[in-house]
């Protein structure tokens, strides 16, 4: 093939104001000629919002938001209103499209156009950006305030207990946003969002924007101890446990966790001299036991210790681990005194990974990074619309597909193997005919959906 060739055949082609009726030919199948045309009548390539639609009305999150933004534009030059542009932002997101240039060309997907309830076009990029750049300081307090609320709601009775998990992770910016500053572990200029999971079922509590650099101790408390303050309200007998790395390690919490009956921490603790020679006996027994047998050896102490700012005396727990690799040391602190050491550090604090698979769904899948706008304010309501799409597809996943292969899958399959379904929208002047293809491969998952879906209407 003619390298040169095919490259001026696609310029040329992409550059011309061709008809829709124009026909693009194929290799022959069989002896026949095989012809291409871009005519297919209101056929969507994302027939599963369809079902993240109905979890929406279900579990009532786009509604929630709405109701947390104002809209002061003159009426009568409104085309498209709050809810609409709420649900095809946070809809375009759950199906990958996390640009707002992504209006443009999804503004007459019939899927969408039933799932905002609008049969004209929906917004294009232009009025979309407006709407994400005018959301207010105020509004967005609100917003934070009603995603805890709705993971509240989530809970048919108040839980024995919960666990926080919180990390941050970090968000890469290109241009002149506010607030993005230099981050020298990520070598860049960055924003660091705040995730707050629940650790045992992987719900979303809320996610925060943070400027670039890392938060002290104390402003990231004062976040923690609102939310946790909020969720205590509704339910004042749950057991609230915090577990994050030494990040989220502070005074300030230990030390307001001693003054509540039903506040725990696990979190990382760094080393200094004077943990390792606390630790001295434990290490040198497990470098005698490695040196002895030639195996890996892991063992576990636990002991009281204060540092010369905290007022308490607190539980810590090293692991040693010993290995031809050399001699490694964990230290993680809480005020959880009835869990021993081994499984306070395997199983309650080691748990904490799978947030950071939560993050992955949601920054890497979801595109929760996309941090484009120059208003921080911009951004977090971006991050707030990222963190809807979030919830639809993890309520979906976890109450909808329980019983399915699905119940565990990354959202990345979810997105290609439950949304990404062909169908073919027709509206009518008396109804709208939805059709999916005759046979794919989760058309037994859809039928049931469909059906669960129809029962809980009625």
């Amino acid at each position: 093939m003619n390298k040169d060739k095919i490259k001026n055949t696609v310029t040329t082609a992409a550059t011309q104001k061709s008809p829709q009726t124009t026909l693009f030919n194929l290799s022959n199948f069989l002896d026949n000629k095989v012809e291409v045309q871009f005519t297919g009548e209101q056929t969507s390539t994302d027939g599963g919002l369809l079902l993240l639609n109905e979890v929406s009305k279900s579990i009532g999150l786009i509604d929630g938001i709405t109701g947390c933004l104002e809209d002061e534009r003159h009426q009568s030059y409104v085309k498209h209103d709050i809810k609409s542009l709420v649900t095809q932002r946070a809809l375009q997101i759950a199906a990958g499209y996390e640009d707002t240039n992504d209006c443009n060309s999804l503004r007459n997907d019939g899927v969408l156009k039933v799932c905002c309830e609008k049969e004209n076009s929906l917004s294009a990029q232009p009025t979309m950006s407006r709407f994400e750049n005018s959301i207010s300081s105020k509004e967005l307090y609100k917003m934070g305030h009603y995603f805890a609320d709705q993971f509240i709601a989530s809970y048919a009775e108040p839980p024995k207990v919960i666990i926080l998990d919180c990390d941050d992770t970090n968000a890469q910016t290109y241009g002149d946003q506010q607030l993005s500053l230099f981050n020298h572990y990520y070598s860049g200029y960055c924003f660091m969002p705040l995730h707050i999971y629940e650790g045992l079922s992987g719900k979303l509590i809320t996610s925060i924007l943070k400027p670039g650099r890392r938060s002290k101790s104390v402003n990231v408390f004062s976040i923690l101890k609102r939310v946790i303050e909020h969720l205590g309200k509704s339910w004042p007998e749950t057991l609230i446990i915090l577990r994050g790395d030494s990040h989220f390690c502070s005074k300030e919490l230990m030390d307001w966790a001693e003054t509540q009956e039903k506040i725990g921490f696990i979190t990382g603790l760094s080393g200094n001299k004077r943990l390792n020679e606390m630790t001295r006996i434990t290490r040198e027994s497990a470098e005698r036991a490695f040196k002895a047998y030639g195996k890996p050896v892991k063992r576990y102490h636990s002991f009281q210790y204060k540092a010369a700012s905290w007022e308490h005396f607190e539980r810590v727990v090293v692991k040693v681990e010993v290995t031809e690799k050399g001699t490694n040391l964990r230290y993680i602190v809480s005020n959880i005194t009835c869990i021993r050491a081994k499984a306070l550090y395997e199983e309650a604090y080691c748990a904490r990974g799978a947030a950071e698979l939560r993050i992955k769904d949601h920054k890497t899948y979801l595109k929760s990074d996309r941090m484009s706008c120059n208003s921080f304010k911009a951004n977090q309501f971006r991050l707030f619309l990222h963190s809807a799409a979030y919830v639809l597809i993890h309520s979906l996943q976890k109450e909808a597909l329980a019983q399915t292969e699905f119940c565990k899958s990354t959202m990345e399959t979810i997105q290609l193997k439950i949304i990404k379904i062909a169908t073919r929208v027709k509206i009518l002047k008396t109804k709208v005919k939805i059709e999916f293809p005759q046979d794919f491969p989760q058309k037994e998952v859809f039928q049931n959906l469909l059906l669960m879906f129809g029962i809980l209407r009625l």
